[in-house]
């Protein structure tokens, strides 16, 4: 009997040390806050590649790290992972990183992203040959704005005519994105993001938005808002998902990148993009109830999660 071959995607971007501080109680400005420190390895790319992962997709990963024990890190989680590692050492640099400080509910109060790695260098690995070969045998690439502009020019020349799906990671990169917008295939993005892609104020509907978005050449989208409705737009279609309620939280880090890492599996299985929403949707809850950025889950526990996530609603 012969087995078919896993779908692979090529996961381009971040994978780094992530610190969060949650505080104990109410955060007070400018002085001192009680709270807990936690660090484990994730990166907006290698958080979704991982759940990515876990529904059933082959995963090849291009990152940079240094030399330092926090590259360390990520090396031993890429290879527990399993994924199949194209990542770029430079010995005499320091390993990315992102600081979050997060509110007594979870809630992101602001983050600090340390990338200079990121932005030297990412561009020249991406003309290397394995990349090239690496880009040829995938079925789909997903990349995060954590790529400076060039290196994104230089993922469009080499993809041909594969999918490209990207994450925004924040409003202060996602506008890095724009000139790719007509190759994407999907963009990730929470309503901020989406709202400074558009050009748009904070009072903006999602669903103007999502119009002005598709104006730019955007064809296909995901906008979260928290706990709110999900909005997926593809191809002129506009839809609506709300997402069942979670008993309770533990750290919302992570949601938005699991959501994308199982919306794109889902999509490479040959779903429609508002049903792999869904799966997204199912795979934020697992995230946001448990205190990893990349939950762990089986697929009992997973289609329990997704039968509760309610079929997308049109919007007219």
């Amino acid at each position: 009997m012969v087995t078919a071959r896993a779908s692979r995607l090529l996961a381009i971007g971040g994978a780094h040390l992530d610190r969060r501080g949650r505080l104990a109680g109410p955060h007070i400005p400018a002085t001192s806050n009680p709270g807990r420190m936690r660090e484990e390895v994730g990166g907006g790319v290698f958080n979704a590649a991982r759940t990515a992962a876990r529904r059933g997709i082959a995963v090849s990963l291009l990152s940079l790290r240094g030399g330092d024990a926090a590259g360390e890190q990520v090396a031993s989680a890429v290879e527990q992972a399993g994924f199949d590692d194209l990542s770029a050492i430079f010995l005499d640099r320091a390993t990315p990183s992102y600081t979050a400080i997060l509110d007594q509910d979870g809630e992101l109060i602001t983050g600090l992203a340390d990338m200079e790695l990121y932005e030297k260098a990412f561009a020249k690995q991406l003309r290397r040959r394995k990349c090239r070969d690496a880009a040829a045998a995938a079925d789909a690439i997903l990349c995060d704005a954590n790529l400076p502009e060039p290196a994104l020019a230089q993922l469009v020349a080499l993809s041909g005519t594969t999918p490209i799906h990207a994450i925004a990671v924040s409003p202060a990169k996602a506008g890095r994105l724009i000139a790719m917008f007509d190759r994407l295939a999907t963009l990730f993005m929470n309503r901020s993001e989406a709202r400074s892609l558009a050009n748009l104020g904070e009072d903006a509907s999602l669903a103007m938005t999502a119009d002005r978005l598709q104006r730019m050449g955007l064809t296909g989208g995901v906008i979260t808002a928290g706990s709110h409705s999900v909005l997926v737009f593809a191809d002129g279609g506009l839809w609506q998902i709300t997402p069942p309620e979670v008993a309770q939280i533990a750290d919302v880090t992570g949601a938005g990148d699991a959501l994308a890492g199982a919306t794109i599996a889902a999509l490479m299985h040959g779903e429609s993009l508002p049903e792999a929403a869904r799966h997204g949707i199912a795979a934020a809850g697992l995230a946001v109830a448990s205190a990893s950025a990349a939950p762990e889950f089986d697929a009992n526990l997973f289609a329990t999660a997704l039968a509760r996530v309610p079929a997308p609603r049109a919007v007219s």
